[in-house]
């Protein structure tokens, strides 16, 4: 399985070389590492859209997808002179094996650890010391400055709760997290009840969905991923209000709350029954 993975990613390599070529595709040759980015963040969603329905033969496809957009633009930087794919492919092997020596290290006194907490604050603790010896005063680095600014939000405050935590700086329990949500919505009626203007309430919001996202990790659910589903709840039980309602005749714009709610009852009764 190995040899067949090796083979059929350097052949990937050499499609993307000869695409990128004088003799190649005229689309591919004017792509930058800025142009591609809409697309390395598309198939990034296809490929948890997969994940989220269980189609292993579709995960299997976007996940090709997924390396290709990866190996494109190290085509790129490689012409560029900056680096190439076994680089960045040695980076991240020599980072797994030196950041995970309770298995690699196991001959060297590293202790055995038992449970994933362990693991993750050992993680974090190899990284602080990477960074020390690295001593680059130029960016100099903190514990959450390594999480990408460019996450959904939701999924970037669910990533800084777990650093935090991983030094100790969280709630004990996930009761707490909903006492203080409660906190937060009372604030937010505050605010709104007090006629706030825009950026104090947008202020308090933020601050309920940060503890939200919080709330989710005390829980083990990973936030972006709850409500991706949510999402695709309200818009297959919207879209079966929709027809019900246009095969009646009726238009919703015309129709008052209440016979809109009781519509929407009924298709939420169709879909569990389904």
């Amino acid at each position: 399985m190995t040899n067949r993975a090796a083979e059929e990613f350097t052949r990937l390599i050499d499609i993307m070389a000869t695409l990128r070529g004088p003799d190649g595709c005229p689309w591919d040759r004017e792509q930058t590492i800025d142009s591609l980015k809409p697309f390395v963040l598309e198939e990034t969603y296809e490929v948890l859209e997969a994940i989220d329905r269980h189609d292993h033969a579709e995960l299997r496809e976007e996940l090709g997808d997924f390396v290709f957009e990866a190996v494109f633009l190290a085509q790129l930087e490689s012409e560029a002179g900056h680096f190439e794919i076994a680089d960045s492919l040695k980076i991240v092997a020599d980072k797994l094996v030196r950041r995970h020596p309770h298995v690699f290290a196991r001959d060297a006194g590293e202790p055995k650890l038992d449970s994933a907490g362990q693991v993750r604050t050992r993680w974090e603790e190899i990284k602080a010391q990477e960074t020390t010896s690295r001593g680059d005063s130029a960016r100099p680095k903190t514990l959450l400055s390594g999480i990408a600014a460019t996450l959904p939000a939701l999924l970037r405050a669910y990533h800084i709760g777990m650093r935090a935590a991983s030094v100790g700086f969280d709630w004990a329990r996930a009761e707490d997290v909903v006492a203080k949500i409660e906190e937060e919505v009372d604030e937010l009626r505050e605010a709104i009840d007090g006629g706030a203007d825009r950026e104090r309430a947008e202020e308090e919001m933020g601050d309920l969905l940060f503890a939200i996202a919080n709330l989710a990790r005390k829980l083990g659910i990973e936030p972006e991923t709850a409500l991706r589903k949510a999402n695709d709840k309200f818009t297959r039980r919207f879209g079966t209000l929709e027809r019900a309602i246009g095969e009646s005749g009726r238009r919703m714009s015309e129709m008052g709350l209440e016979e809109l709610e009781a519509e929407w009852q009924r298709a939420k009764s169709a879909q569990q029954a389904d």
